[in-house]
């Protein structure tokens, strides 16, 4: 996978091979420039940066509501052509953008969790995980919270699965399940739409 993470010094983005809507542009022409600004800062900087970025210019909506879909996973510019979003989307917007900015993709994974808000039923939801360097505690990023933290204090968040573009997790750890681009075909089929947009 030909990424930002193996060491490139040019960022190596493209315009999308899809024409994009007037609001995709324009947040393209503010998300390009940051990427390359924060390509080689400390990795908390980087996650900061990102993760607000998104939670600023995505709303919140239902895959039904914003795409007609009962599921539908989407790349970072249809999130940011349509301005709407579910958890998902928010993930694989900054799973992919933290890509292009250099971060090494054994440092990220999607996390399927379920999330349980003021004592009520649990909800399926997704994040983000960064993971340091051995000795750290795992940080978190989420839509619903702007504040990047430890997962040690997402205690409302339980882990079922976790992934990135090199592999599938059991929870959080390190029992491999499989290959996700066999596994889950909604991320073979955003892997194949963000390779035609700026990521690879």
């Amino acid at each position: 996978m030909a990424t930002a993470a193996q060491g490139t010094d040019e960022v190596p983005m493209r315009r999308s091979a899809v024409p994009t809507a007037p609001q995709a542009e324009a947040a393209w022409r503010q998300l390009e420039p940051l990427l390359h600004a924060i390509r080689g800062a400390q990795p908390l900087a980087q996650l900061q940066r990102v993760n607000l970025f998104f939670n600023s210019r995505i709303e919140f909506s239902t895959d039904q509501q914003a795409w007609g879909w009962t599921d539908y996973w989407a790349s970072p510019l249809e999130a940011l052509d349509k301005g709407r979003g579910d958890c998902e989307d928010y993930a694989i917007a900054k799973y992919f953008s933290l890509l292009t900015a250099g971060m090494s993709a054994a440092r990220l994974r999607l996390v399927y969790v379920r999330s349980v808000l003021d004592d009520g039923p649990p909800q399926a939801h997704m994040v983000l995980a960064y993971y340091p360097p051995t000795g750290h505690d795992t940080l978190i990023l989420d839509n619903l919270v702007d504040e990047i933290v430890p997962a040690v204090q997402r205690s409302d968040l339980t882990p079922v699965f976790s992934f990135n573009s090199e592999g599938l997790w059991q929870g959080v750890g390190q029992v491999r399940a499989g290959d996700p681009r066999v596994r889950l075909s909604r991320w073979r089929e955003v892997m194949v739409k963000a390779r035609a947009e700026v990521f690879f």
